[in-house]
């Protein structure tokens, strides 16, 4: 109990972070960066058709105010005031759209989640409408053309939800990244919220223009998205609004960051050339560009790493993207069975330490960086008759790690300046096999944080840092030095050469598997693939070993 006081002697900060799979509030001591505190729900997933991902923004609010309270009620257990906490800042999972009636504050329909992929057909019609080869949206924007950014998914709403078409034409309509739905209902929601987004969020929507930092009026003419329905848009450190109800009504929201930028500001890579790679349902690496935007030749995407208040300059970011990291454990855990916690994917890839040939390309929303291939499918293969589920385990964490090395060695190229280490951070990173792994395949040191929070902490720190807040300080000699655990690569450079190399013929053979196809009187593509869990199941039992007996794709 003493120790719990002596803790909260410094001012506190709160830090909402809602993600795909869950949502949590943590609660630090901004002069140590101490976490004392938290509490975290997980939130439903609804698949309602092939290739849909939707997610209910009421229950995801109701998340947030349930992990808060909790949070408070553990911190008063503990002897702390809560008027200690000072500020919060919001993080949120990125491209998520939600549009809302802000008379009554009612969702016009589900959250389209950012790994959502009823938008090809959309993204196919409008590709049509770009001239030759001057892309401007790129030139922009910093983004392909891709169902993973929000603007596809507002047309498809505004095209497909009569409820959503009818709000717009009578004005009730408003519309953002899921950072936006969250700060206006804690603000008050149709009794006056505050409707708003950060530099970082926007610049995931393809209607916001990464040079001038605002909306662009030719994007949002392209996309035929009404301007008067998009947030306001704010550096990543100012007070927005206060609390309007519950443990901490009255409290500003003086932060808000997309969940990657939260985690290069919580990693503190403020200098150019850092970056962090971040293991969450996907997987995301993102190094720091300083106040120039490096256009990727290789794959990847130009992006806003932070603004760190109003007069504050701008920084930005290389991005590689993959749909799919800790997705795939939870997909072992609830679609097939094989493990009935995240936790034994660890134990069971420990008991092998090899895949024995077995790999996994897990294209469940087709490639990301640095394919932008949607075709692409999920496929097992390398499958004998000795295979069993821990080298499916095992292929599973080994995929992680291929995805990242394929987004590394991009950036490396874009940036001329190969990294020498990198520093990790996510749920993902407790898995000591993966990091392990990790370090192997890409055959340089893997850094990890003890602080595992590191996007509750990024936000945390914009938060305590805003004017008018003034409880964090980010100069680089007052921030808090956190421990770090390093792995070192363990095996020669050749043998991960060959795994890799390997891993690289069974990306090539996901590809193709779901062919185009075009809007068919404005109803959504559907796409008609096989079921991954169907293929695993049928390559087992027909023993393709005549194919892979070798362990090659």
């Amino acid at each position: 109990m003493a120790a719990a006081k002596k803790a909260a002697v410094g001012p506190l900060v709160g830090a909402v972070v809602q993600g795909t799979n869950s949502t949590r509030f943590l609660v630090f001591n901004s002069k140590t960066a101490e976490l004392l505190s938290h509490h975290q729900v997980e939130v439903t997933q609804e698949f309602p058709r092939e290739g849909w991902v939707e997610q209910d923004p009421k229950e995801i609010l109701q998340s947030v105010y349930e992990c808060i309270a909790r949070t408070c009620e553990k911190l008063l257990q503990l002897n702390i005031d809560l008027s200690s906490i000072k500020a919060v800042g919001v993080s949120n999972q990125r491209e998520t759209t939600v549009i809302w009636d802000k008379l009554t504050g009612e969702p016009l329909y589900n959250a389209v989640v950012w790994l959502d992929l009823r938008t090809q057909a959309t993204v196919e019609s409008l590709s049509r409408k770009i001239p030759g080869n001057s892309n401007f949206v790129k030139s922009k924007t910093g983004l392909p053309l891709s169902t993973y950014f929000s603007a596809v998914k507002l047309r498809w709403l505004l095209d497909n939800v009569g409820a959503v078409q009818k709000a717009v034409e009578e004005g009730r309509a408003l519309c953002g990244t899921l950072d936006s739905w969250l700060i206006w209902s804690l603000t008050g929601g149709a009794r006056g919220g505050v409707h708003g987004t950060d530099v970082t969020n926007a610049s995931r929507t393809m209607l916001f223009n990464i040079h001038s930092l605002e909306w662009d009026r030719e994007l949002c003419g392209f996309f035929e998205i009404p301007m008067d329905i998009l947030p306001s848009v704010w550096s990543s450190s100012q007070i927005y609004g206060r609390i309007r109800a519950g443990a901490l009504e009255g409290v500003p929201i003086s932060g808000c960051l997309g969940d990657q930028s939260a985690a290069l500001v919580g990693q503190m890579c403020f200098q150019e050339g850092q970056a962090k790679n971040t293991y969450g349902t996907g997987c995301f690496l993102l190094c720091n560009t300083g106040r120039k935007c490096v256009f990727s030749e290789h794959g990847l995407l130009t992006t806003v790493a932070y603004k760190l208040g109003r007069d504050k300059p701008v920084h930005y970011a290389l991005e590689g993207s993959v749909a799919i990291a800790g997705a795939v454990i939870r997909w072992l855990r609830d679609n097939i069975g094989i493990i009935e916690t995240s936790e034994e994917i660890e134990k069971l890839a420990n008991e092998v330490g090899t895949s024995y040939g077995c790999y996994f390309v897990p294209a469940f929303s087709g490639l990301y960086a640095p394919y932008w291939e949607p075709s692409a499918r999920g496929i097992i293969c390398g499958l004998t008759q000795f295979t069993n589920k821990c080298h499916i385990a095992f292929a599973a964490l080994e995929a992680v790690c291929f995805q990242t090395r394929e987004i590394l060695e991009a950036m490396n190229r874009d940036c001329g300046i190969p990294l020498r280490h990198l520093q990790v951070d996510g749920a993902m990173t407790a898995n000591q096999v993966l990091m392990q792994l990790q370090a192997d395949i890409l055959h340089i040191p893997v850094i990890k944080s003890a602080m595992s929070e590191t996007t509750a902490l990024g936000v945390a720190m914009a938060a305590g840092a805003a004017e008018g807040v003034g409880v964090w300080s980010l100069e680089p000699e007052d921030l808090a030095v956190v421990r770090m655990e390093r792995f070192e690569p363990q095996i020669q450079a050749t043998e991960s050469e060959i795994r890799y190399s390997t891993w690289k013929k069974a990306v090539m053979k996901s590809m193709g598997s779901v062919p185009s196809q075009s809007p068919e009187g404005g109803d959504p593509t559907i796409f008609s693939s096989l079921p991954l869990g169907v293929f695993i199941v049928s390559s087992m039992i027909m023993l393709i070993g005549a194919r892979y007996i070798s362990g090659a794709p």
